[in-house]
């Protein structure tokens, strides 16, 4: 191999970085095709909100892996769908237009502008001819269409109840979006009011929406989450009488203790509270009713939080023994979880008994542990046990007269088995301006009328006096042009809904946009659909987990039952990154004055060293702090790497000879880099592109760089480099003599012959019994090691059903799992 001396530029990010993201725009390299014989791959980012700041260096913390992914992916041969959008509508975006006292569709599109230029600026290799956008009609559109899609199912509806209400925002929020009292953008003051709303039932695919978590590959804390949020739970209806008459019914999962009762509460907000309160007690009662809203469900479930209530005058009848049992209103009863009615147990409940202490109620010993009549003066007995003071019940083990029990309440048509989840039915409605208006009319004569599909979109009305008056309505209301319409199915006169959709609406179906953003006869493009669904690869924040996952989850199965979509799981593998956190550790905020924009940094350091510095911080997973020592020494490695091609290009020499000792290093090499991007190990995935340039370094350093295998070597060296840090690949590839895009170059593979030697077998156990064997390098780390066990499908059957909890690693030989 003979090697020409040649001059060589310096190595200036600030010029080549432009100049190939330009280049690779023009020859649309990072475009999808929509056919084609290659297997695909659908990587995609959460919907990013492109807020008023922009992207600081804790986004890319996202960003970049996926992009290296994705570029990976492309170079061996696969058609990758790698696309992004906006996630414009909602209360941030109009919270921030009325701040900026600007109408929010100009402050979106100048947000948007600026959040792709950052985008660009880092090197992502998105596919911009597939960009969407959630406020635009051609997007709300077939927002619109969904929503009457559920309307027809019966799965969005209309309903009078207790929300929360922000006065900041001026709108109603789900119970996902309160926590401690504060909405999810900081807000406090957040209080309960009565207001007509739309919700979608969620409710009904409570239990598909469970069960299905073990039909994914998520991380486990997610699917924790999720579970929880649901909070399935088996147990009885029981049915209780006021003196009115009026049934009440609770949810217990001890019908055993039926015969302790000696108190009842209701949630404040039940509806049964003004029916049942008594003149006497009215005013202590709404008083308390009044407190109850302005806190959030975490403190009022606050185990060590003093317990609180009022009796409301009124009584219910004990439907087993018929003694009268007084109601009380209390705070520590929520309404989104069981009916909202708690039966009072003093002893076998202690938030009851702690309740019943306070105010002197009776303290019924029902359950004893010994087969005795058994009184318990500090806790209360919450296990199984004896019946006693029970009447026919007497004698019976716990778990014999919950079975006994139930089935005579189910004779006598005053209780039932039931299953109750803790996940209340998601509140659609916003009184706010900019959001997808929601497609119903109302007329006195036909009632709700859903708008005609070929009238759809309903336009958002261009409008100046879009701000919240305080009035609790949507600015909506206020533009009789909008309201003022006729009905679809009579033609009288009739008015238009002027709530809108919450954001996460727009989000629960982006992704299918994608396949087809272009198409005009439908949401998406059926065959493209099915070509490019589901989604290989979502990456995002574990802040999701239960708000837009779950919703894009639901809607999906809606769709999947309509028969749009032959899946039922839009994400079936979901990896989060972990935070990155601003140079003082605290998470990166405008106020404490810590964030790092790309900006600042790639005009300093170039846009290769930030994408270097993101992977190699830490695993991807961990939460870490932004440190200027270490943008400093991956800016430090990348001039190294420029220094070394240009010693090693500018001497004319004959390399005829070949480096054995180097080609296997170079095979490890590439087996490494290989596994760790795919594992998502990317902060050793960097460490062994070091490594290897450290050992081609040392090469020139003690002359022994004139060999065929050295320049091959650098050859492959940038191309298993260009996915990480594209620029300085592309230009050194080029200076090099190469004329095609290194991004279009096949990845390099492995000799597995020069390299198993090398190889260690480690045994994979579960509990403790040997599954399955992995074969990987030496002194693979625990982070690199686990997505490569995980991912095998002996493992994944083997843990389909139950929790990890720990890891117990033996370097190079044991890796076991222990869920028990």
């Amino acid at each position: 191999m003979t090697v020409e001396k040649k001059r060589w530029p310096r190595y200036n990010p600030k010029k080549i970085e432009p100049k190939w993201q330009d280049v690779w725009e023009k020859a649309g390299i990072h475009q999808a095709q929509d056919k084609g014989n290659k297997p695909k791959f659908y990587c995609l980012d959460f919907f990013p909100y492109p807020s008023g700041e922009g992207l600081h260096v804790g986004h890319c913390r996202n960003y970049v892996p996926t992009d290296v992914i994705s570029r990976f992916y492309r170079m061996k041969g696969w058609n990758v769908l790698h696309p992004m959008g906006w996630d414009a509508f909602g209360e941030p975006a109009e919270q921030y237009a009325i701040t900026h006292g600007v109408h929010p569709r100009i402050t979106t599109d100048k947000n948007t502008t600026n959040f792709k230029r950052q985008m660009k600026l880092i090197g992502t290799s998105y596919d911009w001819t597939r960009e969407i956008d959630s406020s635009k009609p051609e997007f709300y559109r077939w927002t619109q269409h969904f929503f009457l899609m559920l309307y027809r199912r019966g799965l969005a509806y209309r309903d009078m109840n207790w929300q929360w209400w922000c006065p900041v925002c001026q709108t109603t929020l789900s119970s996902h979006e309160v926590v401690g009292g504060v909405c999810w953008r900081g807000h406090t003051g957040v209080t309960k009011k009565e207001i007509p709303a739309w919700y979608f039932r969620i409710t009904e695919y409570a239990e598909e929406l469970l069960n299905d978590l073990d039909r994914i590959d998520w991380p486990e804390p997610i699917k924790l989450m999720q579970r929880n949020w649901i909070g399935r739970s088996e147990g009885c209806l029981v049915n209780f009488k006021t003196e009115q008459g009026d049934r009440i019914s609770v949810f217990t999962t001890r019908p055993d203790t039926l015969f302790g009762v000696t108190f009842f509460v209701l949630a404040p907000e039940h509806h049964h509270v003004n029916k049942i309160t008594s003149k006497t007690q009215e005013k202590q009662v709404n008083d308390y009713v009044q407190k109850a809203a302005g806190l959030s469900e975490i403190e009022r479930m606050q185990e060590k939080r003093e317990k609180t209530g009022v009796f409301t005058g009124g009584y219910v009848v004990n439907p087993l023994n018929q003694e009268p049992v007084p109601v009380w209103v209390a705070d520590y009863v929520l309404p989104t979880y069981g009916t909202g009615a708690v039966m009072g147990v003093p002893a076998h409940d202690q938030r009851d008994y702690e309740f019943a202490r306070k105010y002197e109620l009776p303290i019924r010993v029902v359950v004893s542990p010994d087969d005795e009549e058994a009184s318990f003066d500090e806790i209360a007995h919450t296990g199984m046990g004896i019946l006693t003071n029970s009447g026919i019940y007497n004698g019976l083990a716990s778990e014999a007269a919950i079975e006994r029990i139930t089935r005579d309440l189910e004779a006598q048509e005053i209780g039932a088995n039931s299953v109750q989840y803790r996940m209340r039915d998601w509140l659609i409605s916003r009184q706010r301006y900019w959001g997808t208006p929601i497609p119903i009319i109302y007329c006195q004569s036909c009632g709700p009328v859903p708008v005609p599909e070929d009238e759809l979109p309903v336009l958002l009305p261009d409008t100046t006096d879009f701000k919240p008056d305080g009035t609790g309505k949507s600015p909506l209301a206020r533009l009789p042009e909008f309201v003022k319409t006729t009905c679809p199915q009579c033609d009288e006169p009739a008015e238009r809904e002027t709530d809108t959709m919450g954001g996460f609406a727009c989000s629960s179906w982006y992704f299918l946009r994608f396949t087809s953003p272009d198409t005009v006869q439908g949401p998406f493009d059926p065959e493209a659909m099915r070509y490019w669904m589901p989604v290989d690869l979502y990456v995002g924040g574990a802040e999701h987990a239960v708000l837009h996952l779950l919703y894009a989850r639901f809607w999906v199965k809606v769709m999947a039952d309509e028969g749009l979509l032959p899946f039922r799981e839009p994400f079936p593998q979901l990896i989060n990154q972990g935070q990155l956190m601003g140079p003082d550790g605290m998470r990166m905020s405008k106020s404490r004055g810590n964030v790092v924009i790309p900006d600042t940094v790639v005009a300093s350091y170039g846009a290769d060293a930030l994408r270097i510095y993101e992977m190699f911080m830490a695993p991807f997973e961990y939460d870490v702090n932004w440190t200027t020592d270490g943008i400093n020494g991956a800016w430090r490695f990348l001039k190294r790497v420029w220094n070394l091609y240009e010693k090693s290009y500018t001497t004319s020499i004959n390399a005829l000879e070949r480096d054995p000792e180097l080609e296997k290093e170079l095979h490890k090499t590439v087996q490494k880099v290989t596994e760790r991007i795919l594992g998502f190990s990317f902060n050793t995935m960097v460490a062994a592109l070091m490594e290897f340039f450290n050992i081609l370094s040392e090469r020139f350093r003690i002359d022994k760089w004139q060999t065929s295998s050295f320049h091959e070597s650098l050859n492959t060296f940038l191309i298993l480099l260009a996915p990480s840090a594209p620029h300085i690949a592309e230009e050194l590839w080029h200076l090099t003599g190469n004329k095609e895009s290194i991004h279009l170059q096949g990845w390099p593979k492995w000799d597995a012959d020069i390299v198993v030697d090398d190889m260690v077998t480690i045994v994979v156990q579960i509990d403790g019994k040997i599954r399955d064997t992995i074969e990987v390098l030496p002194e693979i780390s625990i982070e690199e090691l686990q997505p490569l066990v995980m991912s095998r499908t002996k493992v994944k059957q083997h843990i389909a059903d139950k929790t990890i909890k720990r890891i117990v690693f033996i370097q190079d030989k044991i890796f076991n799992i222990v869920t028990r």
